[in-house]
């Protein structure tokens, strides 16, 4: 019966001694990998405070996506101080300023480390229209200075006109020409330019002047579709059928065509003599 206690105790004291030994081994491991973890964020640490990440011009940032804006354009709308640490810049912020911005849709903004700099994306508000609030009459300085003119994209977005000339003055404005209050048409606009963007019909003004009757000025001639609403497409796509019409009509003898109804177009002749 020792015999059995004093091998139980024998046993015991081994287990103790087993477990003293993994603790040991577990502190030993916590404190390496304390080291490790230490050494390896103050060597990032010390990396990232290196002059190498560091943008000192607008050289360092690349730009993509844009075609109307110049990449100086680009770069004077980030709004960034030089030298600048890459660490201290927020991509995140710029590319919600740079989206702001009339000009500019969508933006998002990435670090690059090797080279050190930043990435831009960018898509541009394409203008697809000069708008103006009215049509322009007279000269004088005076009557110039109540018109406005700026640039619409296909959703109706008002952009300053110059915000694309003012980097190239030289940029190909849109030819198609607006007219009107841009609080009155911005409801009809994506509706009535997706449909005009479909048909084979070149149009030249749209006038909005009058709420009670919208004017396209095309190849065909004038054409009144009354005031504005949801049947514009079905309006439209009557005027692409009448596409052929100057080949039956003389086009000096067309006063107006009249697309009030769709269901029922009316061609008015001039009544004047020829």
């Amino acid at each position: 019966m020792a015999g059995i206690i004093s091998v139980s105790r024998s046993d015991l004291e081994g287990r103790r001694k087993k477990l003293r030994q993994k603790r040991q081994m577990k502190i030993i491991q916590t404190i390496w990998q304390t080291i490790t973890v230490s050494s390896l964020a103050g060597g990032l640490l010390w990396i990232a405070t290196q002059p190498i990440w560091v943008l000192t011009t607008p050289k360092d940032i690349e730009v993509y996506g844009n075609h109307l804006l110049s990449r100086e354009t680009i770069h004077s709308l980030l709004v960034l101080a030089y030298p600048q640490s890459l660490w201290r810049i927020e991509p995140h912020k710029i590319a919600e300023s740079l989206k702001q911005q009339p000009t500019i849709a969508q933006a998002t903004v990435s670090r690059r480390l090797f080279p050190p700099g930043l990435i831009v994306q960018i898509q541009e508000r394409v203008p697809v229209a000069i708008a103006q609030s009215r049509r322009e009459k007279g000269n004088t300085d005076s009557a110039h200075k109540k018109v406005s003119v700026g640039l619409l994209d296909a959703n109706g977005v008002w952009i300053p006109i110059e915000k694309y000339t003012s980097g190239d003055p030289n940029l190909q404005l849109p030819s198609l020409k607006v007219f009107g209050s841009l609080e009155q048409y911005r409801p009809y606009w994506t509706q009535l330019y997706h449909a005009l963007s479909q048909s084979s019909v070149n149009v030249k003004e749209i006038d909005f002047q009058d709420p009670t009757n919208l004017i396209l000025e095309t190849e065909l001639g004038n054409i009144h579709l009354g005031a504005p609403s949801s049947l514009l497409p079905e309006k439209i796509k009557v005027m692409t059928q009448m596409r052929n019409l100057p080949a039956q009509l003389n086009p000096t003898q067309i006063e107006y065509i009249d697309l009030k109804n769709p269901d029922f177009p009316l061609v008015q002749m001039n009544q004047k003599k020829q």
